[in-house]
């Protein structure tokens, strides 16, 4: 398949008290052109830092190795004139927080054609396409709500406005950070429902990030599993959810309820998440890993190709798979 963003052997430190932190750790997956990947993981595993190394906006300080290549330009050495080109047109982004991205001073239909203006398009053109994009997501009376204030929106009806900032200039690519995290059950899969279909109508290719396999079994194509700021496993979505080939992932499978138990949590995951400033050595799942071996303890498992199509960063991937 064509990869229209490659990621290669990402890593990303941050200052931190004692010197350098590692967040980011050779981490490896390709987005192919036209799919969804989905970032998967605890809080803290890293999956919002490599959606914000792809477009640029890490925290200062940040040192970043590897390389991110999107239709073939490398993003960690295109300069920033050539990255800024690239936000919104090529790339867009859609946050969690439309609240805290949204900027409360300015009419919701002013931020939503920003990109376009900033391109020099005519201000008729980019009226009708804004309007034309707030209707399209679903905003009743798109021409009169374009001039209220993002406080005048609901939570889902502000979500739906950065889908059309996001969507109104045809990008290649969307980085979805939790879009829907902050709205209820039913407003979130009409949201998602809404984000599947318009990238299935522009062709772009979506990195969807979130905590929620449930999101991810019914949105994405392919899964990249992380941990501690390393990936655990990664593949097609079916397969990895299906039969996962690492024990957190197995783990995180079984801790999702199922609509009839009666209890909040079906398998709860044992231990506390890894964080990367004490991440332990070796493999960073094995204080939490029942299958954990001594080898696992001092030898950091790096992915290997364990059946067509499937990566797993576990040295008993085999045995997990069995």
């Amino acid at each position: 398949m064509n990869d229209l963003l490659k990621i290669t052997s990402l890593s990303v430190d941050l200052p931190g008290p004692g010197g350098p932190v590692r967040v980011i750790d050779e981490v490896s997956f390709d987005v192919p052109a036209g799919r969804t990947v989905g970032l998967i993981g605890e809080t803290g595993s890293g999956k919002t830092m490599i959606a914000m190394s792809v477009i640029g906006l890490l925290p200062e300080g940040a040192a970043v190795g590897g390389a991110i290549s999107f239709a073939g330009t490398d993003l960690l050495t295109c300069g920033p004139q050539r990255l800024r080109a690239l936000r919104g047109h090529e790339i867009s982004m859609i946050s969690q927080d439309p609240m805290a991205s949204l900027n409360p001073t300015q009419r919701i239909g002013r931020q939503v054609g920003e990109v376009l203006r900033r391109s020099g398009a005519p201000r008729a053109e980019v009226r009708d396409r804004v309007v034309e994009m707030l209707d399209r997501v679903g905003i009743p009376d798109a021409a009169r709500r374009a001039r209220d204030y993002p406080h005048e929106f609901s939570g889902g009806l502000r979500q739906r406005a950065m889908i059309a900032m996001a969507m109104i200039a045809h990008p290649s690519l969307v980085l979805a950070d939790e879009p829907t995290t902050a709205l209820d059950v039913t407003v979130q899969a009409r949201v998602l429902g809404l984000l599947r279909k318009l990238q299935v109508e522009e062709g772009a290719a979506m990195l969807l990030v979130s905590h929620d396999l449930r999101v991810m079994s019914h949105v994405a194509q392919d899964l990249v599993v992380l941990y501690a700021g390393r990936v655990a496993e990664r593949g097609s979505t079916a397969s990895v959810l299906g039969r996962p080939a690492h024990p957190y992932t197995k783990a995180l499978v079984r801790s999702v309820p199922a609509v009839r138990t009666k209890t909040a949590i079906a398998d709860p995951l044992p231990g506390t998440s890894a964080v990367p400033a004490r991440r332990p050595s070796g493999c960073a799942f094995h204080p939490r890993c029942p299958l954990a071996t001594g080898r696992c303890r001092s030898e950091i498992p790096r992915p290997r190709e364990v059946a067509p199509g499937r990566w797993s960063a576990c040295h008993e991937a085999e045995k997990v798979l069995s």
